[in-house]
């Protein structure tokens, strides 16, 4: 990984400290950012958000969507996790946890928010670190870029009633012109506008000028993360030097979910019999979350201040080390996999054989 990735965990915890210090000793500039808003959109965070989006957006083709039928049960797994299970049991956990097991230690007033923030972060699959812990498990590159572009295509459409449905089940109600603006905003108009760059730069210089302005423009995309990341804390101080323990039983819920989701698309992929090298990337893409999208969705929906915009902080916080556990796990099971994996589709070229025969 590179260095700055690699370290992403250590960047996220000096914002935090950085946020909560400078919110401290500055709180009228921080308060006339959070009070920069058009129709219920914090312009500050709207501009970062996009400086992160967009360069991610430009790595994905969306010309690998023909590519689809290639891996079609681990692209068949991988969705139904990403969109049948994940969002589902995220919100099944965050009620167990944050809504009853945790209710007491946590402020009352914002439980409901915090359940909110943990649904809108497991809504969405995520777009750009997967690349990397597809590289480190030796993934099929092919599957990976083609179940991404698949993903932020179903993202334009289910993102908005994925959320909307189960903020509606958890009884909060659902702003749904300021939602469907975050989807327009921080899904529609980013991918439009990055697939036109990507278009024009590939016409125009071709792989080698694409690469070099994805390396030139990275850096200002995790700029922009760690940046939003201090105006978030800086917003959050005074209640998480209130109560610091917030932050560790945001987490439980969002581990849990990423070591099921991960687990139930590995041993799937394993059952249908499919190679390692595509079920190691579909655990990965099965448990991650966009959490750009999910911080902006959140800071868009209940305001920069909310415990849903914590929420979603939590997921960038706890990222990368669980991610990279999860690495290691399907990286040293790989003979264990490869053993049930072909056993399984003996069994099923035995199954096939025998139904020609008859």
């Amino acid at each position: 990984m590179p260095f700055f990735e690699r370290w992403l965990t250590l960047w996220v915890a000096l914002c935090i400290v950085a946020g909560i210090a400078l919110g401290h000793l500055f709180p009228s500039v921080f308060q006339a950012l959070g009070d920069a808003e058009i129709a219920n959109v914090n312009m500050p965070v709207a501009v970062l958000i996009w400086l992160m989006i967009v360069p991610m957006l430009l790595k994905i083709d969306f010309a690998a969507l023909s590519k689809v039928k290639e891996h079609w049960r681990g692209i068949g797994v991988t969705l139904f996790i990403n969109w049948a299970v994940k969002p589902f049991t995220m919100a099944a956990l965050a009620w167990v946890f944050i809504g009853y097991l945790f209710r007491d230690l946590l402020p009352a007033a914002e439980i409901d928010s915090y359940i909110a923030g943990l649904i809108i972060l497991a809504a969405a699959p995520c777009t750009a670190m997967v690349f990397v812990w597809s590289h480190l498990t030796k993934g099929e590159p092919h599957f990976t870029l083609t179940q991404v572009a698949l993903n932020d295509t179903i993202m334009i459409f289910a993102f908005a009633p994925i959320v909307g449905l189960l903020l509606g089940l958890s009884a909060i109600t659902v702003p749904w012109e300021t939602l469907l603006l975050s989807v327009g905003l921080y899904i529609v108009v980013p991918v439009i506008a990055s697939q036109l760059i990507r278009n024009r730069i590939l016409h125009h210089g071709g792989e080698a000028a694409l690469a070099k302005l994805l390396n030139r423009i990275q850096p200002i995309a995790l700029s922009a993360l760690l940046a939003t990341l201090v105006l978030l804390f800086a917003f959050q101080g005074e209640q998480i030097l209130a109560q610091p323990y917030v932050i560790a039983l945001l987490a439980v819920p969002i581990l849990i979910q990423v070591y099921f989701n991960s687990g139930l698309a590995y041993l799937l992929n394993r059952w249908t019999g499919e190679q390692h090298c595509v079920a190691a990337p579909s655990a990965l893409i099965g448990a991650s979350n966009f959490f750009e999208l999910a911080v902006a969705a959140a800071i868009s929906l209940f305001g920069i201040q909310s415990g849903a915009a914590l929420a979603t902080v939590v997921g960038v916080l706890i990222e990368v080390p669980v991610m990279l556990s999860v690495v290691a796990i399907v990286n040293r099971t790989k003979g264990w996999y490869e053993r049930g994996a072909s056993q399984a589709a003996a069994a099923r070229n035995e199954t096939r054989t025998g139904e020609e025969t008859a």
